[in-house]
């Protein structure tokens, strides 16, 4: 089978749905339908698309070889597990799901499943980050100590009382929303490395406040009693090996915006920005004298998006799933995610267990 042969269902039918149809279009992948529970998202979505759309999933599920999950976080399990049951291959937007317990059992249908699951973390197909994963697995950098990792905007929360400000919906605010974008960038940065401990404060400083100030917001703000999340968090990961991360996520925050990551090795380091695309290599070197160097690095245009879906499809149509986006990395990022809420609502550090999930520190 080629990619273009790939025949592809959405379930969710909203802005991140068009964005991935279109990308889906531009592939020459088919488009056999869409699900959305919304009669009105259903309507939109079959005249720009002219395909068929159901408010339940089940008739799609057997047209199809492959389905992208864009839904609200608290429906990911019901249409990931029940599309992997049926043998289909699963693309499935960030995060794996709402809640840690949620997360599990989509791995645990995964782990069974004749299908595959990727998760759409897509920051890892910009090629600065394919460039800054070779360096530090070539030992450009030495040993790779610690990675800083930002996504920060000044003001930017969804639409108050849209499905993103509910955290019986989403499980969270900044943190679940842009925050795993970060944390799993710097985890692929380092390959993945058994973390042991979990250190973070979550704030709700903005979005609570009646009088919140900005310029522009995406959806309708139904003001602050609409808003139970996170809207920024600082947190500090520790992995067994010593390895470090420091992430800082905000929706909303009085500082300049930043998607800025920088990886720290005992023999160089790399600065991306991704909110610009710079790429910057930063080493020591001896010739003539001693002396620093810095480098910017030239990367050729791309859509990480693009490249996201171009893995998806190729993987579907030669059967291989793919090395990139499992759903076990996903399962990672659950775990601190959970991890950095339960450290913010104790005052203390969790240590993390792979077999058990999560447990707090004794005293």
């Amino acid at each position: 089978m080629d990619r273009n042969d790939v025949e592809v269902g959405i379930v969710g039918l909203g802005n991140i749905a068009r964005h991935h149809a279109n990308k889906l279009v531009d592939a020459g992948a088919t488009i056999v339908g869409g699900v959305d529970i919304s009669e009105e998202a259903r309507a939109g979505f079959s005249e720009e698309y002219n395909v068929p759309t159901y408010e339940d999933h089940t008739e799609l599920f057997e047209q199809i070889d492959a389905v992208i999950v864009t839904t609200p976080n608290r429906f990911h399990e019901e249409y990931a597990v029940d599309a992997l049951e049926a043998g289909l291959d699963v693309l499935l937007e960030k995060p794996l799901a709402h809640s840690l317990e949620s997360a599990e059992r989509i791995a645990a249908a995964a782990r069974d499943a004749e299908g595959f699951c990727m998760v759409g973390f897509h920051s890892r197909f910009h090629h600065q980050a394919r460039i800054i994963k070779e360096e530090a697995e070539s030992g450009t950098f030495g040993d790779v100590s610690h990675v800083e990792a930002n996504y920060i905007r000044r003001r930017g929360i969804p639409g108050r009382g849209s499905w993103f400000t509910n955290k019986s919906v989403s499980g969270g605010g900044a943190l679940i929303d842009i925050g795993v974008h970060a944390l799993d960038l710097a985890l692929h940065c380092l390959d993945y490395p058994e973390v042991v401990e979990v250190s973070g404060q979550t704030r709700a400083e903005f979005g609570t406040d009646e009088e919140y100030s900005y310029v522009t917001m995406w959806g309708e703000d139904r003001g602050a009693d609409e808003f139970d999340v996170d809207d920024s968090v600082t947190a500090l990961i520790r992995c067994a090996d010593g390895q470090t991360i420091s992430l800082e996520a905000a929706w909303a925050t009085n500082r300049p915006p930043s998607q800025e990551f920088y990886v720290r090795g005992t023999d160089g380091g790399a600065r991306f920005d991704k909110a610009t695309g710079d790429l910057t290599l930063y080493d020591a070197d001896q010739r003539g004298a001693q002396n620093l160097k810095t480098t910017d690095v030239e990367v050729q245009e791309h859509n990480a998006h693009t490249e996201e879906q171009a893995a998806f499809l190729d993987a579907v149509a030669t059967g291989q799933p793919p090395e990139l986006n499992t759903v076990e990395e996903a399962l990672t990022v659950q775990r601190i995610i959970d991890a950095i809420y339960r450290s913010s609502e104790t005052g203390r550090a969790v240590e993390i267990d792979d077999e058990v999930g999560t447990e707090l520190l004794a005293d």
